[in-house]
Formats: C-alpha cells, structure tokens, sequence
C-alpha cells in the first residue's frame, strides 16, 4: 500500500498489525519516537542503541508490558475526547504508518488527526505523565516530545499540532507547537546523517549516556586478550589525555564534596535536618532491616545455597591505569 495520504505517503495500515510486521516497518526508517534518540535529544535512550536497533543488530525491547505504556495505550481514546470537547474541534483516526515523500526514512504514526479547524488539518499528540514528570511540562513541551511533533509535522505537511497531556492523573493540559521549518531543517540533516550511519553500517559515537555504556557492553561483551597500540596515535593520545585529566578534576571535585559534605554533617550532630537561604539538607538513618547472612547460609547448608544459586553473567570493566613518572 503505497497510496497519498495528504503530503505524505501511506505505506502501511496499523489496523490488526502484528507485532513482528510492526517491528519491520519501524526498521525501514526512522519514526517520529526516533526522532529525538537518532538526533541525540533523548533522556531514555542513544543514538547507539538506536542504531543497533535499526541495523537488525538488536531486537527491541518490548515494553508493552510496563505499567506507563500500558496506561498510555488506555487513556489515549479517552484524553482524545476530552480534548475534543474542550476545545470543539474534530478529531480522527489515521490508522497507518506514513512517509514522507522526499525523504524515505522518515516515518510517522499518528495518535490522532484534528480536522474542520479554520487553521486546517493538525496533528494531535497524547501523552501521559506521572506526577514525578510535572515539573519537565512546566516550561511547556520537553524537547524530546518537541522533536517527535516535528518530525510529524516533516512528515504530513501539516501546519501546527497540539500536545495534549494528562500529568498525575488530574492535570490535563494541551500545547500548541507551530511548523517551524528552520527546526525542521534542522531536524531532518540530523536525522539524515544517522540514517546514513544506518545504510553505511557505520557505528555512531556514543553519546556518554548510561544507555550508551550499556549497548557497547551489549555489543562487546567479550573480550579477547588482545592489547591494541594506539601509542603512535596521535588522536587517540590526545584522548587518553583529556580522559586522565578529567577524571584528575573529578577526584579533586569529588574530595572537595566529601569535605563541604562533612562539615554540615559535623554541625547537624543528630539534627534531623539543617536549612538554608538556597535550600535543605536532610541527614536521617534508614529503616533497620533484615538481610541474609549468605555467609552463614554457606557453612551452616551449603546444599540449600547451591540449590537457590544461578549463573550471573560478568560485565567488561574499564580500568584506567596513567604511567607513574619517576623523578
């Protein structure tokens, strides 16, 4: 099915897709919820994972199962009614995965199409967000969402779109977000320089996000006993360098912290808490609690231990050694 749909092209109904069709579409571009992770804009993932994903190296993670998605997927035809009374405009289904008719990566699935408005056709995004989320919505949109929008935009043509968003429960609120070509520009070079690392299978540099350091442990999760010499490397000593001189400032930053820290603690004595003009510190002791004594377990029923023990995988560890200089 490759049929116009407005500005874009309709490549795909989602209307009983299986799960595994749904997966090979996605991996022929990059989807709006790609957006803000192939651009490096994303809290949750990298540009690596992401990669992985899309190069067939990594299936994706299903997380249909988890309680956040699983409220989102429910509450997205109720929030669209309310938003529909609230605001007296139409909104529909589109029920397919959409292309953008320059750039083939480029893929959209929409939560909802508004229609009948004096301002034409825009695009309705849902979203959920617990309590503990407010605060990224109180500046309006949060930029991962914002890229997401506008690669929808990219895609169907469309001229603005709202994000209506229900926060904690209560606290229903919709956004409006304009085109912006400059952004949009902007967006799809980002995006075509990692879909250009995707068909050339060049692995994009990690991001240094705790995601990162997880896909490349996916990725090399061996090792092989081999040492590399990079000494003649010019570029990679130059990176050694940096690294040995960060890490020298970190350790400084980190005593410093350690003593400051001390200080107000020495002064607190068995206060609970101190306040300040800037803000709180609190100093309480944890709940007691009862642990396993694994120790005693062991000598006392080493059967019973043996019995309740499985094989844990080992992670690579990184261990920076500098060269000590002799006077």
């Amino acid at each position: 099915m490759r049929e116009r749909y407005g500005n874009a092209v309709r490549v795909a109904s989602t209307v009983g897709l299986e799960r595994e069709a749904w997966l090979a579409l996605r991996g022929q571009g990059i989807g709006s919820s790609d957006a803000a992770v192939a651009i490096g804009l994303s809290p949750y993932k990298s540009p690596l994972t992401l990669w992985l994903e899309k190069t067939g190296r990594k299936t994706p993670d299903d997380i249909s199962a988890k309680e956040a998605v699983i409220w989102g997927t429910t509450l997205e035809p109720v929030l669209a009614r309310v938003y529909a009374e609230r605001t007296g405009r139409k909104v529909r289904r589109v029920n397919a995965v959409l292309r953008h008719t320059q750039h083939d990566f480029m893929l959209a699935n929409l939560d909802r199409e508004v229609v009948g408005t004096a301002d034409g056709t825009g695009v309705l995004e849902i979203k959920t967000a617990g309590y503990h989320s407010a605060q990224q919505w109180e500046d309006g949109v949060p930029v991962a969402y914002q890229c997401q929008v506008l690669h929808q935009l990219a895609v169907t043509g469309h001229a603005w779109a709202d994000v209506a968003v229900l926060i904690g429960g209560q606290d229903f609120r919709i956004y409006r977000i304009h085109r912006d070509e400059d952004k949009i520009t902007d967006l799809i070079e980002r995006e075509a320089r990692f879909w250009a690392c995707v068909t050339q299978d060049t692995q994009p540099l990690p991001d240094g996000s705790e995601d990162a350091a997880s896909a490349l442990q996916w990725l090399f999760p061996q090792d092989d006993g081999q040492t590399v010499d990079l000494s003649e490397s010019t570029e990679f000593n130059a990176l050694f360098r940096d690294l040995l001189s960060v890490r020298q400032h970190k350790e400084e930053t980190e005593a410093i912290e350690a003593q400051l820290k001390q200080k107000i603690q020495a002064v607190l004595g068995t206060a609970s808490a101190a306040v300040f003009q800037g803000g709180r510190v609190s100093w309480k002791k944890s709940k007691d609690r009862l642990a396993p004594d694994l120790e005693r377990l062991s000598l006392d029923h080493p059967d019973i231990l043996q019995q309740y023990s499985k094989p844990v995988s080992g992670s690579r560890r990184f261990i920076v050694q500098a060269e000590r200089r002799t006077a």
